[in-house]
């Protein structure tokens, strides 16, 4: 069999998992062609979501970047970061990023997995961006140190904060800005971020949802670290919300704890935060110079029983608050190859198999996508796992004869064969690479310290634990700047 050349385009779980899943089962002797992994990351660090997405008070989710340990320690897989792929009329939203074309990744590789994720916010149509209005995706990439640098919020003359949406993200949000920094400062939370929180004024948060209890997106365990905060309460719900017949188990225990309601009895804190079912946003008046606070208009819902959607009942109210922010779920990005406007992420056969949808819906041969890429922005790190190994199943299978695929992948929206040309398949990779070659441009950013390799990332990995000890917390970041310093000198 000819050795399989694989290009891996991001460097989240996704893509760990992947190639974690194809060294395992692709031992490295001579009973098996050859296998190179070379994957490419805009960001400068790998790990994708779990460095600049897990809310910092949780470490215990980062427990798996272990195995992405394992998986790049074997000399197969390398690691270019700070390495964007696109074309130069989409230039990378990380200005310090190396640029390399797509055509260079197609005449490199025998095969191509794109682990890109969702990497932008989904706007509500009624709540335009403004300094007064942001995605919840810019205070997670605040608080995280994200590349893209997004400015801090204005705490320091912030009161009122309203969430619209209330998945795991806008809890984690929540209780960010709620957590006293002295609890916060032992975590992975940078020093300029935790200076910010020792100046904010947020004094309450309100979380807004279109349906009800019921159809809430967060889990019991995030709603659970909400009601125990120590310095914040809960704005108790009323009966008539709760008064509700749960169906499943994670159900109950939700509303268990919403009856339940926060350990610290409200009116007794400085600091609350409340869940407001049953209301959809109609738009956003900005403040004037009468005016401090921002008015959100919402409409009142209820759900639709047929339909499990939310209507609105015709009663509406408004509400004074100092920003809003949006937390309505991530997409991918309109100029990503292969992307389908319907969907909003890449269309997938079973297996992750990519279908290019301006060309006769055809699949492309040896081009697969993984984890969020091609199911869209849903499910936890254990359901990204599950996909990237049903992802890695088709890989082996479609290259070495004889391999049984297992279907362990988490069925993305839109994929299967329907409308599918099954007859014809579109060829874009080169079949027979050099195998060892680095694209040039990466060659050229490697000597000029431009683009990072894991082993440079363990540098920094270690330092940052270090530095981070002296300060009695998990570690310090680095920002890409002090970390090209840092990588130069030692």
């Amino acid at each position: 069999m000819p050795p399989m050349k694989l290009a891996i385009i991001g460097g989240g779980p996704s893509a760990f998992y992947v190639a974690s899943r194809l060294l395992s089962l692709v031992k490295a002797d001579s009973t098996n062609p050859p296998l190179r992994i070379h994957m490419f990351d805009r960001l400068w660090a790998p790990h994708g979501l779990v460095r600049y997405g897990v809310a910092p008070d949780h470490p215990e989710v980062k427990n798996c970047t272990h195995k992405f340990d394992t998986a790049a320690a074997d000399p197969r897989l390398k690691f270019f970061g700070n390495v964007n792929i696109g074309s130069s009329s989409t230039p990378s939203p990380i200005p310090h990023t190396l640029n390399l074309s797509l055509t260079s990744i197609l005449t490199n590789y025998t095969h191509l997995l794109f682990a890109t994720g969702c990497t932008l916010p989904t706007l509500h149509p009624f709540l335009p961006p403004s300094p007064y209005c942001l995605p919840a995706l810019s205070l997670v990439h605040w608080y995280t140190q994200h590349p893209s640098a997004p400015p801090p919020p204005p705490l320091e003359r912030t009161t009122h904060i309203s969430l619209i949406g209330n998945g795991n993200v806008s809890l984690d949000v929540a209780r960010m800005l709620l957590t006293p920094p002295s609890v916060l400062e032992k975590y992975d939370v940078p020093r300029p971020v935790l200076d910010v929180l020792n100046r904010s004024q947020v004094r309450h948060v309100s979380i807004f949802g279109r349906r009800g209890p019921l159809e809430a997106a967060f889990t019991a365990k995030e709603l659970r670290e909400l009601t125990n905060l120590p310095d914040a309460a809960m704005v108790p719900i009323r009966e008539d919300v709760l008064d509700v017949k749960e169906t499943t188990r994670q159900q109950g225990r939700i509303l268990q704890l919403l009856r339940k309601g926060s350990k610290n009895m409200f009116g007794m804190t400085q600091k609350t935060w409340s869940l407001d079912f049953y209301r959809s946003p109609m738009g956003l008046v900005l403040p004037d110079e009468e005016r401090g606070m921002a008015k959100l208009s919402l409409a009142h819902t209820k759900v639709d029983q047929e339909t499990g959607r939310a209507v609105p009942t015709g009663e509406t109210e408004e509400v004074e608050t100092s920003l809003v922010v949006t937390s309505l779920g991530f997409r991918s990005e309109p100029s990503a190859p292969f992307y389908d406007s319907d969907l909003e992420h890449l269309r997938t056969m079973p297996g992750g198999r990519v279908i290019d949808v301006g060309d006769g819906n055809k699949e492309v041969k040896n081009v697969y996508a993984s984890g969020w890429a091609a199911t869209g922005a849903k499910g936890v790190l254990a359901a990204t796992m599950m996909n990237a190994y049903g992802v890695a199943d088709a890989i082996l299978s479609d290259w070495l004869p004889g391999y049984q695929e297992v279907h362990t992948a988490m069925t993305p929206e839109g994929a299967g064969t329907d409308n599918v040309n099954l007859s014809q398949q579109r060829e874009v990779m080169n079949p027979k690479p050099d195998l060892e070659n680095v694209p040039a441009e990466v060659q050229d950013g490697l000597k000029d310290g431009v683009v990072t390799q894991y082993e440079d990332w363990k540098k920094v990995n270690e330092e940052e634990i270090r530095r981070g000890e002296g300060c009695a917390k998990e570690r310090e970041r680095m920002g890409w700047e002090e970390a090209r310093v840092f990588l130069k000198r030692i």
